[in-house]
């Protein structure tokens, strides 16, 4: 399968996903070309930031709404390795999956940032040409008030106008509805009675310093409570807007719900932070934890004996069903401890403990671990046992760079797999 065949795929997957300006033939043909893009970073000669510019040509081309790129993640962790990987070896298979999981994870990032960068620029030019027809109201009131008028009621974000002792003016129906509020109860009352005491933080702080005239201007992302008790995330800017002797006359407000663009970056900052087979954290979250942790803590490095053969007699069906299994028996394990289970790629897993008691924990830990995985698990008809070389490092003060704590947890883990009968292998902190 060609680029452009990947491209056919691409373009298919994303339908009714936007309705987008372009024709199919231009789709196909920007797809093509960031099949290629694509395709050159994960085969490691392209950086990864080109995958974030795919992603925002994506977004450029409209295609702004979580479906592209949930479907887009698909082409690239399965669409694309399949073409790379016809006639490749286990290794080069398992390399260039792994690598497909980072360029996912990157085009991810870049749509999200992509989103949010187009979302803001639409934000700001409907603050700009409110603050403008609301300025040249106070000077031409007669000839512009039909201007803001328009301006006020036909915009999809909301908007609201609030008078020198906090009491709002008026409020559009796009504002009513993202406070969860009907538009008819909100003039004449004030903000702090409307917004209620779960709402009263940093925004209304602010707003008070405006209405003295510390400030011109604020912008905050906030979460609102609304009475029937759902939550909205609002992005939300205001700007006092002041008469010819620059005294303040009123404040004028835009308010975007970024709700669904909040519970999408979420989603995307969990799947860029967690192994997309197993949902354990990857290495990012986990040396992301390890470099904000404080000792003491402890470290278990696994390593499964023999899954290999797993993959070889069974296939990769099998494998990945066994890994997920893994996955949850160690979870499950390591729950008393409060440990975070990770996996780092291939039949690798590593479990952090923080506030660790000592080294005897960590022997225990490990027996907790070798004992989740003694018993056989069945996997589409076949009974499969698998056992893991297992490493334990144990830091009491300040620990060292987290690649000596890798290198000192492989070399425990690798002592034990010599050894053909211990289970566990320490790693002791040096003086």
């Amino acid at each position: 399968m060609g680029s452009h065949e990947l491209a056919i795929q691409w373009a298919e997957a994303l339908d009714g996903a936007v309705a987008p300006t372009l024709t199919r033939t231009q789709i196909e043909a920007m797809l093509t070309d960031l099949g290629d893009a694509l395709e050159a970073v994960v085969l490691g000669t392209a950086d990864l930031t080109v995958a974030r510019d795919a992603a925002s040509v994506l977004v450029a081309a409209n295609y702004r709404d979580a479906v592209a790129v949930s479907r887009s993640v698909v082409v690239i962790c399965h669409d694309l390795v399949d073409d790379l990987c016809p006639t490749r070896t286990e290794p080069e298979f398992e390399r260039i999956r792994d690598r497909a999981v980072v360029v996912a994870a990157e085009f991810a990032a870049g749509f999200t940032a992509a989103l949010r960068t187009a979302a803001l620029a639409e934000q700001e030019a409907t603050l700009v040409a409110t603050l403008a027809a609301a300025q040249e109201a106070e000077a031409k009131r007669q000839l512009s008030e039909a201007r803001f008028a328009a301006v006020f009621a036909g915009a999809s974000v909301g908007i609201g106008t609030i008078d020198v002792t906090g009491k709002v003016l008026d409020a559009n129906v796009a504002m009513a509805e993202m406070l969860g509020l009907p538009v008819e109860v909100m003039p004449g009352r004030s903000v702090a009675e409307l917004l209620g005491p779960a709402n009263i933080g940093y925004a209304f702080d602010e707003l008070q310093r405006m209405l003295s005239g510390a400030i011109d201007r604020f912008r905050l992302e906030t979460d609102h409570l609304r009475p029937d008790g759902a939550i909205t995330t609002i992005d939300l800017s205001m700007s006092a807007v002041r008469d010819s002797a620059g005294q303040v006359r009123f404040l004028i407000g835009v308010a975007v719900d970024i709700t669904e663009r909040k519970q999408l970056a979420d989603r995307l900052w969990h799947d860029a932070n967690h192994d997309s087979l197993t949902g354990l954290p990857n290495r990012t979250l986990f040396f992301d934890r390890l470099a904000n942790a404080s000792p003491p803590i402890g470290v278990c490095y696994l390593d499964l004996d023999g899954f290999k053969e797993i993959n070889d007699v069974w296939g990769h069906t099998v494998g990945d069903r066994v890994l997920r299994v893994v996955g949850e028996r160690l979870r499950a394990a390591v729950e008393p401890v409060d440990g975070l289970v990770a996996r780092l790629g291939g039949d690798e897993f590593i479990v952090l403990i923080e506030k660790c008691p000592g080294a005897d924990t960590l022997t225990e830990v490990s027996a907790w671990l070798s004992r989740a995985l003694t018993q056989p698990m069945e996997v589409q008809n076949h009974l499969v046992s698998v056992a893991a070389s297992i490493g334990t490092v144990f830091l009491h003060d300040v620990p060292p760079a987290p690649d000596q704590l890798m290198h000192a947890a492989d070399t425990a883990m690798y002592r034990n797999k010599a050894a053909q009968g211990a289970r566990e292998s320490r790693f002791r902190q040096r003086h």
